[in-house]
């Protein structure tokens, strides 16, 4: 297997080395549990949930780590505003995220740290940057790491320090040495959220969390860091300079970072408040459908988010959707053992920096082929290598009638359509071919495409 992964760090593609044959060790930045997820969030999720699934398809042990952020600033202004506890806040929207990930079809990651769980991690790690000389603590309590003592810094995102200090803002009463330092441990007052340390009551900064909690579970080395757009900088260049200078290695071998949804142009974020939850779209589209969405594009492009895009997603499944109907008994086959040329297309697609949108154009291809065909010996191979395909995008996972007939709770149901399907058989048999047609046009008004075949009337939503 050759795996090319595109390294943000180095810009480039790179052939894929692990640290140990055969396995991957995996650390992708969670969710900060202040509000429901987004569409954006969904990006993130998805993609790093596609590339584990295809690794672990292809033979690999994928040791996938992706934290949850439970402090921090915003999460302790939420519960203050809604005068709660930040821990009742926090496990509520835990809970509404996990809830989330698997109506999405999101398989769970082996390890799930949570920041607060490592408070001993993260202080163990404050005093190693301090004993080096990386960090000092500054007179009102906090914590600051020296940006100027780590000469790589900015290596990730390519920024100049002499840059970054003329961008920097110098605050009133700045207790800081240097205006680029950023903040380890955040002093608390006797009545605030904060656990006790060496400094004094207070919290983690939210860059030192990641550092402690990767640390933690993979080690001070591992193969690929994942993230999101907005996260290079300032936060993996932190981690970056925090993690290598207290544990004197690489931190990651491999940085990887998904694209931005876009809604109009703009990048969709809730700072901006533009955005769609999850459970919004949900009420609306088949989960599928999303992912399809988020699938169609490169992991690391933009997408512009617009309904035309879930109409044509919709579109595309369908056509998967009905050419497997009639072929749910014949189950999905191992990479290993199948032949065929559009799976060999899948896996070179996949491959070359997990690239789905190529991959999805050798799938519909797998279709064509399903539908022009007419011998079992040909059709049965297809069918496993096009769930395959599936089971590693995760699409196709439903019942081609379960999906093509799913409809919002304002359509027609399912129990009605029926009825009218079998009136109209009812029609055709006492010849009333008026009272047929009319029940065709009642059906294709309320969005239901009738397929008369030799196996009966099979119906879909259009």
């Amino acid at each position: 297997m050759s795996l090319k992964i595109y390294s943000t760090l180095t810009r480039q593609k790179e052939i894929f080395t692990p640290n140990q044959a055969g396995k991957i060790s995996l650390y992708v930045c969670g969710v900060t549990v202040y509000d429901f997820c987004h569409v954006g969030h969904a990006r993130v999720l998805v993609a790093f949930d596609v590339i584990t699934r295809f690794l672990k398809a292809r033979g690999w042990e994928v040791d996938y780590v992706r934290n949850i952020t439970d402090i921090d600033d915003k999460i302790l202004q939420r519960a203050d505003e809604n005068g709660e506890d930040y821990t009742d806040l926090t496990a509520r929207f835990i809970d509404f995220m996990h809830e989330d990930e698997r109506a999405l079809g999101i398989l769970p990651p082996n390890k799930e740290p949570r920041a607060t769980a490592h408070i001993d991690d993260i202080i163990n790690m404050v005093k190693a940057l301090i004993d080096k000389g990386h960090a000092y603590a500054a007179a009102n309590g906090d914590v600051y790491y020296r940006v100027n003592s780590f000469a790589d810094y900015g290596k990730l995102t390519n920024k100049n320090l002499e840059d970054l200090l003329a961008g920097a803002r110098v605050e009133v009463g700045e207790v800081k040495e240097d205006p680029r330092d950023f903040a380890l441990w955040k002093h608390a007052e006797p009545n605030a959220v904060g656990w006790e340390s060496p400094w004094g009551k207070g919290r983690p900064g939210w860059h030192i969390e990641c550092s402690a909690m990767s640390k933690h579970c993979l080690g001070a080395n591992f193969d690929i860091h994942g993230g999101g757009p907005d996260l290079p900088f300032p936060h993996h260049e932190n981690e970056i300079a925090q993690s290598e200078a207290a544990n004197g290695c690489t931190y990651a071998n491999y940085w990887m970072h998904a694209g931005a949804v876009r809604l109009d142009g703009e990048k969709m974020s809730k700072s901006l408040g533009n955005f769609f939850t999850i459970r919004e779209v949900l009420k609306k589209y088949h989960p599928e459908i999303i992912r399809y969405v988020l699938l169609g594009s490169h992991y690391r492009s933009p997408i512009n988010y617009s309904e035309d895009s879930l109409v044509e997603a919709r579109s595309g499944l369908e056509r998967f959707y009905s050419a497997l109907r009639g072929h749910e008994a014949v189950p999905a086959a191992s990479f290993d053992t199948l032949t065929d040329e559009y799976s060999a297309r899948f896996v070179v697609a996949m491959e070359d920096d997990f690239n789905t949108s190529v991959a999805l154009a050798a799938m519909f291809d797998a279709v064509r082929a399903l539908n022009s065909a007419t011998e079992e010996a040909v059709t049965k191979p297809l069918v496993a290598a096009i769930k395959s395909m599936g089971q590693v995008l995760g699409i196709l996972q439903d019942s081609p009638e379960a999906f093509l007939q799913a409809g919002a709770a304002d359509e027609m149901s399912a129990v009605e359509v029926e009825a009218l399907i079998e009136e109209r058989i009812k029609a055709k048999a006492t010849k009333d071919y008026a009272r047929a047609d009319e029940i065709r046009g009642l059906l294709t008004d309320a969005g239901i495409v009738l397929e008369d075949s030799p196996q009966g009337t099979l119906w879909r939503r259009s």
